[in-house]
């Protein structure tokens, strides 16, 4: 069965464009020019990933966004026009699958949605194979975090770190850029303030996910966000 996309895009031309490219790569497509509409079609019907445009009729693509990841693991991919947005939106953890800016390449976002396909897609999980990627939900609204439904009671500044670190897997932040997005104030605090947020953090991820690790240190550098066991 074809893997169906669901492009969420006001413009005609644009959903036009992209409907074509996925068809002649063997995707069923379906277009939505209303972010309103998002939320009840996914729930009804279902998709394997969303080509979701930032600004929308009816209901922004950041609502739409948060509101799917509240019930659906569905790729998503944000499309937005301005380039300045991309920060906020990492900044804000929505757990989209990926970004891409207008104007683009049609066979940019093709191979965009090939690569994210592929990436969250579900494997079989052979005998005697490591466990799966936990399934881990950020509510910024609520500044709260679960894995496997289970609320990890984050204070503030734990799930603005957690956020930071899972919106970018593998990327290692320093302990400096770890403060700024924690202390936004830019209120003066010690270094090793992110080591003991971290230390906690990890703690109440261990009562979930139990040796298993998520933040890693990596000596001399920082931080990053990576499953131990994803690639085992």
């Amino acid at each position: 069965m074809a893997e169906r996309i669901l492009i969420v895009e006001d413009e005609d031309k644009i959903a036009e464009v992209l409907r074509d490219y996925l068809h002649r790569e063997g995707y069923e497509t379906h277009r939505l020019a209303r972010g309103d509409e998002v939320v009840d079609w996914v729930r009804t019907h279902g998709c394997d990933l969303v080509l979701l445009d930032l600004m929308l009729p009816g209901r922004s693509g950041l609502d739409v966004c948060q509101e799917l990841r509240t019930f659906s693991d569905t790729a998503i991919i944000m499309v937005t026009a301005r380039v300045d947005e991309i920060d906020r939106l990492l900044g804000l953890a929505l757990q989209a699958d990926d970004y891409i800016c207008k104007p683009f390449s049609p066979r940019e976002v093709v191979a965009r949605v090939k690569a994210v396909l592929r990436r969250t897609r579900p494997r079989p999980t052979p005998a005697g194979a490591a466990a799966p990627s936990p399934t881990l939900r950020l509510d910024p609204e609520r500044l709260s975090a679960s894995i496997h439904g289970r609320d990890l009671g984050l204070t503030a500044v734990e799930f603005q770190l957690l956020s930071v670190l899972a919106a970018r897997p593998g990327r290692i932040f320093s302990r400096d850029q770890l403060m700024d997005a924690m202390y936004r104030d830019e209120r003066i605090v010690a270094d090793r303030t992110v080591d003991s947020h971290v230390k906690k953090l990890r703690r109440k991820i261990a009562d979930v996910l139990g040796d298993r690790e998520l933040i890693h240190s990596v000596y001399g550098a920082g931080y990053k966000f990576e499953d131990d066991a994803a690639g085992s």
